[in-house]
């Protein structure tokens, strides 16, 4: 990974230089514009509204529109006097329970690296925040904006989550919030039955992007030269007309999709042990046959053959004894 701030996080009076990276990459498929009879790339030109001439990258500035249609322009010696004090700085503001921190807020997760000199004060720092069982509130400057943050331990490394500003959510200001629903207790408790049913552990790695193979196969196929298939989509289900029957239907499948996977794995566990049970007595009987010092073959054949004296012997015996069996219980009867 390659850094790409450095700052240093400011606790109390103790400064720790550290590195920024980005902690999350976007895996999508990237595409370019192009002309769809040749193949070549769209390009485009930055060109002023007002006198139409291409204008060079060093003579743009920003600009903010006023709703009077008059433009505010800015330069980059304008931006630099701002009063962002908290630049190059993570400053510490305090430490709160997580669970006070709305997920809705976080924007961006990156990681910290102490600097070579400040891994002591860093150590220091990460295993009293973790165990104090908080998270920090830090204020930061990254690219000329100024964000809250919050500081916590994720595999031993600081994680800083950018936040936005509470006035950046927006309100969810929905109609039916207002509207008068009624919930059967019966509804209710097959709904808390769905979820109990389905509930589990997380584990990131069991979902993948759909999409994205798909599109990387279609990709694939057209390097190939070979003819796209499009893939089957399942049927989309309607709304639920009777709400009972769809959560007592959910509630059915989730069983046995559970059920389903559950002996799944079980026979997978098995087909993985039976090689290894077949080896160690495929091995013991070999080593039976060379320890008596006779061949295999001969061996083999004198088991055999005890074994069919034994069996015809005890057939024997079985039927004598069903010959006698109705004698006694005629003779008792007279």
């Amino acid at each position: 990974m390659r850094s790409i701030w450095k700052g240093a996080i400011s606790f109390g009076l103790v400064t720790i230089p550290v590195k920024l990276y980005s902690a999350t990459e976007q895996r999508d498929v990237a595409f370019h514009q192009v002309h769809r009879t040749d193949g070549g790339r769209i390009r485009y030109r930055r060109v002023c509204s007002i006198d139409g001439q291409e204008v060079e990258y060093a003579d743009i500035a920003k600009g903010f529109e006023l709703p009077t249609g008059e433009m505010v322009v800015l330069t980059d010696e304008d931006l630099e006097q701002l009063p962002l004090s908290t630049s190059r700085r993570i400053d510490v503001l305090q430490f709160s329970p997580a669970e006070q921190i709305d997920p809705i807020l976080f924007n961006k997760s990156y990681y910290l690296e102490p600097e070579a000199a400040a891994s002591k004060p860093y150590v220091l720092l990460r295993d009293a925040l973790e165990a104090s069982g908080r998270v920090a509130i830090v204020k930061v400057a990254l690219r000329q904006r100024e964000s809250l943050a919050v500081l916590r331990v994720r595999d031993g490394v600081f994680v800083m989550e950018t936040m936005l500003w509470p006035d950046e959510v927006r309100q969810a200001d929905f109609s039916f919030l207002n509207e008068k629903i009624d919930v059967r207790a019966q509804e209710l408790q097959m709904a808390h039955s769905l979820i109990d049913t389905m509930t589990a552990d997380f584990d990131p790695s069991q979902y993948h992007d759909a999409y994205r193979e798909a599109l990387e196969q279609i990709i694939e196929a057209k390097v190939a030269g070979k003819e796209v298939v499009q893939p089957e989509r399942a049927p989309e289900e309607g709304p639920a007309v009777d709400l009972m029957a769809a959560l007592r239907a959910s509630v059915e499948a989730a069983k046995k999709s559970r059920a389903a996977g559950g002996e799944a794995a079980a026979v997978a566990g098995e087909a993985a042990a039976a090689p290894a049970q077949g080896g160690k007595t495929t091995a013991k009987a070999a080593g039976t046959g060379r320890s008596a010092g006779k061949p295999a073959g001969k061996a083999k054949a004198g088991k055999g053959a005890e074994k069919d004296t034994a069996e015809k012997d005890t057939e024997k015996k079985a039927a004598e004894k069903a010959k006698a069996a109705p004698k006694r219980r005629t003779r008792k009867t007279a």
